[in-house]
C-alpha cells in the first residue's frame, strides 16, 4: 500500500515540504499543533517556524469543529423524529407554546423598559420644571423699563 497517494494528489515534482504540508492538512488542525509542539520540544526553531507558518497561512484561524458541532447540534434535535408520533406531536406543541411564551415575555420586557424610560423622563422633566420655577423666583425683579428719576 502506497501511503503517499492517500493524503492528496500531488504532482510528481512535489518536494518534501509540500508532501508534509499535504499530510498534515489531511490530518487536520490537531496534527499541525502536535507537529508544532514536537518541534518546540526537540528543536525550538522548528516549532517556532511551524507556529509562524500556521499563523501566516491562517491555518490556526479556520472555523473550528466545535462551532460546526454547535450549529448542527441545535438543528439536529428540532428536525429529527423520535419515532413516536404522539411524543413528536407533544414536543412540537410544547416547543410552539414555549416560543409563544418567549415572544410574549420579550414583548412584556420591552413594555416594562418603555414604562421605566417614560417614568425616568417624566421625573427629569418635573425636576427641570421645578428648577426653572425656583430660578425664576430667586432672580431679583428689577424694572428696567421705567427707571425712577
Amino acid at each position: 500500500m502506497n501511503t503517499a497517494t492517500a493524503y492528496a494528489p500531488l504532482p510528481a515534482t512535489a518536494g518534501w515540504f509540500a508532501r508534509a504540508e499535504s499530510w498534515l492538512d489531511s490530518r487536520g488542525k490537531g496534527a499541525w499543533i502536535a507537529a508544532m509542539v514536537l518541534g518546540f520540544i526537540f528543536v525550538w526553531p522548528i516549532g517556532l517556524a511551524l507556529l509562524a507558518y500556521m499563523i501566516w497561512s491562517k491555518k490556526m484561524f479556520k472555523t473550528s469543529c466545535g462551532s460546526k458541532r454547535r450549529n448542527t447540534h441545535s438543528s439536529h434535535y428540532s428536525m429529527t423524529s423520535s419515532g413516536n408520533s404522539a411524543f413528536d406531536a407533544y414536543r412540537e406543541d410544547m416547543l410552539r407554546r414555549m416560543q409563544n411564551e418567549q415572544a410574549d415575555f420579550q414583548a412584556f420586557m420591552e413594555r416594562l423598559r418603555a414604562a421605566k424610560d417614560k417614568s425616568e423622563f417624566d421625573q427629569f422633566m418635573d425636576e427641570r420644571a421645578k428648577a426653572a420655577v425656583q430660578t425664576a423666583t430667586d432672580a431679583p425683579t428689577t424694572d428696567t423699563a421705567h427707571p425712577s428719576s
